[in-house]
């Protein structure tokens, strides 16, 4: 059993590996963040349960640093100022928490990056609408099929699987991908 999920999870890897047009979207989202950062933008990150976490995680490799010590890069994940999601929630709803979020902090050129293994969070959904009002660039990570995201999105990143841990699996794969080569595209190998 163990062997069988290494073995689903490397062919979700190979996938994308052999995917030329998902990787040629990897590098446009690449170009999409540096041309922000070099414009004074932000990124913003949002997604729920795991996803959440995978948000959280690849907004403190950007703000923080991934191989290089360079100067942090302003990225924040919509869910980590807990008396504001809450507050939201309680006084609009959880579905319109994100959108607040980015409503509130998003600008024109900045990007929001939304994670959902099935591509269908409604709180995601609406804060990539906020977003496209903003005049913000969208990047959706999903799964295969994309779901109501793809929709709103500028990028996709749809993951060939409809199994949630193998996607966010590759999420994160794909998330160290941009990460580094922003890092090393701003400031060179350190």
């Amino acid at each position: 059993m163990i062997d069988k999920i290494i073995s689903e999870s490397i062919k979700v890897k190979e996938g994308i590996l052999n995917d030329k047009a998902l990787k040629n979207e990897i590098s446009l989202i690449i170009d999409c963040i540096c041309n922000t950062y070099k414009s004074g933008g932000k990124v913003l990150f949002c997604g729920n349960g795991g996803s959440a976490a995978d948000a959280q995680h690849l907004a403190a490799e950007l703000s923080g640093k991934f191989y290089i010590d360079r100067d942090p890069l302003e990225a924040e994940a919509c869910h980590v100022n807990s008396s504001f999601i809450t507050a939201v929630s309680n006084d609009y709803s959880f579905q319109q928490a994100f959108a607040r979020y980015v409503k509130s902090t998003g600008k024109p050129g900045d990007v929001l990056i939304g994670l959902s293994t099935s591509g269908n969070s409604a709180n995601v959904v609406e804060a990539f609408k906020v977003a496209r009002g903003t005049g913000m660039k969208i990047v959706a990570f999903t799964g295969k099929t994309g779901g109501k995201m793809k929709e709103h999105a500028d990028f996709l990143i749809n993951i060939p699987s409809d199994d949630t841990p193998r996607i966010q699996e590759a999420h994160i794969l794909v998330g160290h991908i941009v990460c580094e080569f922003v890092e090393k595209n701003l400031f060179g190998n350190g």
